[in-house]
């Protein structure tokens, strides 16, 4: 048994995110209020998180990670910095959409205890992803550098704009957006899979010059339709006058933003690779 997997700083983490992701979801499920695709978001991102957290602190206390086909390090790592991101969503989402404007009442009162346990849940996870990550000039664990971590981030934001997408079919250039966010998500998916399955040594190319091309490429593609998605996409669409949650504006415009954020991260993610190959510690 190793006792570290508990007593150190990171593993204080990960039991502290064990504990506020199960109180969070066990008040959200005592208020029985978590319905629509919404609440079973925030529901499924809690219960996911305790049990996966869980399951790596038993793993860890036990020693039993060894025998696992996989990068270890890699997986930790990358299911910190998904966790956060996803806890962090939760966090957004659920009070917006349950918490009424006055809140009143025992449900409320659990609602806003559920929310700002999600908050410090998210801070828990945001601590491990900075007690995992490589120091610098230390690539071991890939997934657990910027350009690694960076990888996790687009993925997740890829898949925050399927969910918004609507009304793309009719116009070239918002078809070739969706192409854009697809295609990059898929190659950033088999980089994070790969890698965590311990499969890029098969690559039959230098990885890191293979990640810098394509950083380049995915950075080029979202720029495109960075200037293309909100340009048709609101092209003679006026805003409608009750434009709730559920409007199509709103979503057209979340994708807009989302587009600009993930074209900021496969910049800084180009930043990063070229600096890892061709800037070379002395």
């Amino acid at each position: 048994v190793n006792l570290r997997a508990l007593t150190s700083w990171l593993g204080i983490a990960r039991l502290s995110a064990v504990l506020l992701s199960c109180l969070a979801f066990s008040l959200v499920a005592s208020t029985g209020d978590f319905g629509g695709p919404y609440g079973t978001w925030c529901m499924f991102t809690w219960c996911l998180c305790f049990a996966l957290t869980l399951l790596v602190l038993l793993l860890e206390l036990l020693e039993l990670y060894p025998a696992l086909p996989l990068s270890w390090d890699d997986f930790t790592a990358a299911f910190s910095m998904l966790a956060a991101l996803m806890v962090f969503t939760a966090s957004v989402v659920f009070p917006s959409t349950f918490i009424s404007n006055p809140c009143n009442g025992s449900r409320c009162a659990r609602q806003a205890v559920a929310t700002a346990a999600s908050c410090l849940c998210f801070l828990a996870y945001a601590l491990e992803v900075g007690l995992t990550r490589a120091k610098p000039g230390d690539i071991s664990s890939f997934l657990s550098t910027v350009p690694g971590l960076l990888k996790v981030f687009e993925a997740y934001v890829a898949c925050l704009i399927f969910s918004l997408l609507e009304g793309y079919g009719s116009r070239a250039a918002l078809q070739w957006c969706v192409a854009v966010y697809s295609l990059c998500f898929i190659f950033t998916l088999l980089i994070i899979v790969f890698t965590i399955g311990r499969c890029l040594s098969y690559v039959p190319c230098p990885l890191e010059k293979m990640l810098v091309g394509y950083n380049a490429l995915a950075f080029l593609m979202y720029l495109t339709a960075t200037i293309l998605w909100p340009l048709y996409g609101f092209r003679g669409r006026q805003r409608p006058e009750s434009c709730g949650k559920d409007c199509w504006w709103n979503k057209c415009l979340g994708v807009t933003f989302l587009t600009i954020f993930n074209l900021i991260a496969y910049l800084v993610d180009l930043v990063y690779s070229s600096r890892m190959v061709f800037i070379r510690a002395p």
